[in-house]
């Protein structure tokens, strides 16, 4: 009797583990066919429930780049001009050269490739062409071969005649891009009385926060906004130290506070003080202070990219005139697609002269002179080409940026300034 008892109870528990092995190898067909296949079918449908469009990319000036948080670029705004017809937000995921573009794109890492490839690469690789081309070169966007609904779509679109428009809208937004909407105060309130403005009570606060010369920070507010409290930049950068929306978030300001004067220099001395410990690991606390001030105008992670570089080519990364020079290289597809460079494309140029001009000015209200000094010159035996002489075709020179376009910022040493004190 037993011995039949165990063999019954034998049958249920193999029928029963047969069962379960059934029903989860169901349950996992299903989900693995609920899964997007990356590798096939995913199409303009999938895109629109998803609401994001990924977009690969190469940066450069005329593709991608961030400028003080704004993405630029003109294959970007191309981009962006198709996808807000499909009510998509982009997402930009930049590779290092074309073939990576082209693995990113059959991996499913993106959707489409916004950079101008050759017919024969994707005829190679078997991708369609689609979007924005060039028909004199022959090159063109790319999307896989199976996304012929995303294809067709930006075909229609760009047969729609929208480069034009777009590259008007673009060619108006770089010109912007040096401009900030202000009312220049005098340089100096009274030089005799050692007064540089109705604020110095405020920068000497903030200099406390940062551990700065007050002159310094004042030096600062003047490139940026001139003592004008309500200075606006095209980018959305607001008030005496001209802090971005985003910035001022994260420090606690709120949106209608951005024009007080108090609360706008106090926001940017914590941000100074931030970026100060950003850079911790530059020792001399004089070459800090070049540092973190390029960090203010070009952004921490591109100025980590030009120490990057400067160490690569034998340079010290932690000497601001061996890294001014690669910031200004920044602006060179050799050095901003260079493997050690994670941020790509920057306008070096406005960067270098954005802490010369602060320096100099700093210089002026009896600051440290030691401070400033000319970017290193590149060993004249190096391979690779200088790059504080390499300069984009889209690039202005050096001396001029945002800061000093249209606005002419006099130092007390000019003849002319003496005439306006009081």
């Amino acid at each position: 009797m037993m011995k039949i008892f165990c063999i019954i109870l034998s049958l249920v528990l193999i029928l029963g583990c047969t069962s379960k092995k059934e029903e989860r190898s169901a349950m996992s067909s299903a989900f693995e066919r609920n899964v997007p296949a990356v590798q096939g079918e995913y199409d303009l449908d999938d895109i629109r429930r998803g609401g994001e469009l990924i977009v690969a990319t190469l940066s450069g000036p005329d593709t991608y780049y961030e400028y003080h948080g704004v993405p630029m670029g003109m294959q970007y705004a191309l981009i962006e001009n198709f996808a807000e017809g499909e009510g998509l937000k982009v997402r930009v995921e930049l590779a290092s050269d074309t073939a990576s573009l082209v693995t990113m794109l059959e991996k499913g890492d993106a959707d489409i490739i916004a950079y101008q490839l050759s017919q024969s690469l994707l005829k190679e690789n078997d991708l369609l062409s689609a979007g924005v081309f060039d028909k004199s070169k022959h090159t063109s966007w790319a999307v896989r071969s199976s996304a012929q609904e995303l294809a067709q779509s930006l075909n229609t679109w760009f047969e729609d005649g929208v480069e034009v428009n777009v590259r008007k809208l673009e060619a108006n937004r770089t010109k912007m891009r040096r401009q900030v909407n202000r009312r220049a105060q005098a340089v100096y309130l009274s030089k005799s009385r050692g007064i540089i403005s109705i604020y110095d009570e405020l920068f000497k606060q903030a200099a406390a926060t940062v551990g700065w010369d007050w002159r310094l920070i004042a030096a600062q507010c003047y490139q940026e906004s001139a003592f004008d409290p309500n200075a606006k930049s095209w980018a959305g950068a607001q008030g005496l130290m001209q802090l971005m929306p985003a910035t001022a978030r994260e420090l606690g300001v709120a949106p209608q506070d951005l024009n007080t004067p108090e609360v706008n220099v106090m926001a940017g001395a914590r941000y100074l003080r931030k970026l100060t410990s950003n850079f911790a690991d530059i020792r001399d606390g004089n070459e800090r202070i070049k540092f973190v001030l390029a960090a203010y105008n070009g952004g921490a992670l591109h100025i980590r990219d030009a120490m990057a570089l400067a160490r690569k080519y034998g340079k010290n990364p932690y000497s601001w005139s061996d890294v001014s020079a690669y910031v200004l290289g920044l602006q060179s597809p050799q050095y901003y697609r260079d493997p050690v460079v994670k941020y790509g494309y920057m306008i070096g140029s406005e960067t270098e002269g954005y802490v010369r001009s602060i320096l100099e000015r700093w210089q002026g209200y009896g600051g440290n002179v030691a401070l400033v000094g000319p970017p290193s010159p590149i060993n004249s035996a190096s391979t690779v080409p200088s790059p504080s002489v390499t300069q984009s075709n889209n690039t202005p020179p050096t001396k001029k940026n945002k800061y000093s376009s249209g606005v002419r910022i006099m130092s007390p040493d000019d003849p002319e300034f003496h005439q306006m004190q009081p």
